[in-house]
């Protein structure tokens, strides 16, 4: 994927990433024109090399992530000189009835708010019944170590990716996740990108808006997490502090109670 800036327009904005810092993802559905998908998806499934060796040998896949409306939410994340980490072509074959454990993509990060993001790209509908990759929203800022969490079984609040085609899902690389058995006669495919800021991950995105009330509301809101229990408001008041993190402003306060100004933070 080519560096260089996209206009205003194509960035993400103030809401989708107010959604991202409070779930540690964000879909953007049927992103990708189906002459794309279709181009894709032929070639996913008559691909014979190595998941990991697709990007690089795809006619297709660096042309999707080179589309305006694709590019400008990979720069609203990791800047305008992303640093290339690694990718995959993940196969569920058809009537696998075994999934993953909860994993998070990284071991312990040492960066306090700084990511690197991951795009799940479907070049088909991935219906429930497929096994869609399964989050865990908010899970992003309780770092854990890779498959530590592999024991947890159902949590309170998980969401099942269930896709169209052309949709594309942005994780932040410590979300918790693990794809999910395929009940259906039909092989599934996703790809995913993982990519490395390039820059301090300040103010990337359209950040018009960004200190409005309904967004302040928002995030104070839906901050909250159910599976967090009675955690729930330190997890939200470390979403308050990834939000300054994301805007770059430092006394912008989504905390529950003003508890960052409170503070003194």
């Amino acid at each position: 994927m080519s560096g260089g800036s996209v206009k205003m327009q194509h960035l993400l904005t103030a809401k989708q990433m107010a959604d991202f810092a409070v779930n540690g993802f964000l879909v953007l559905n049927e992103v990708v024109p189906q002459e794309y998908n279709e181009r894709a998806a032929k070639e996913m499934r008559e691909f014979t090399g190595g998941g990991g060796s697709y990007w690089h040998e795809s006619g297709v896949i660096q042309e999707i992530f080179g589309l305006p409306e694709v590019k400008g939410a990979m720069q609203s994340f990791v800047g305008t000189s992303p640093v290339y980490d690694h990718s995959f072509l993940h196969v569920v074959w058809a009537q696998h009835h075994k999934g993953q454990f909860y994993h998070a993509d990284s071991v312990i990060d040492t960066r306090p708010f700084g990511y690197d993001i991951q795009a799940f790209y479907f070049s088909h509908d991935a219906p429930d019944e497929m096994g869609p990759t399964l989050v865990l929203p908010g899970s992003h800022l309780r770092k854990v170590s890779n498959g530590s969490i592999a024991r947890y079984k159902n949590i309170v609040g998980q969401r099942r990716l269930v896709s169209k085609a052309g949709t594309i899902a942005f994780l932040h690389h410590a979300i918790w996740h693990c794809a999910q058995p395929n009940f259906t006669d039909t092989t599934r495919y996703v790809f995913k990108l993982r990519m490395r800021p390039g820059q301090e991950q300040r103010a990337l995105f359209n950040t018009e808006g960004y200190n409005n009330p309904e967004i302040e509301s928002y995030i104070r809101k839906a901050g909250h997490h159910a599976w967090a229990g009675d955690e729930a408001r330190v997890n939200q008041i470390q979403i308050a502090k990834f939000w300054r993190y994301l805007t770059g402003d430092k006394r912008v306060d989504v905390s529950f109670e003003g508890a960052l100004t409170r503070m003194g933070l």
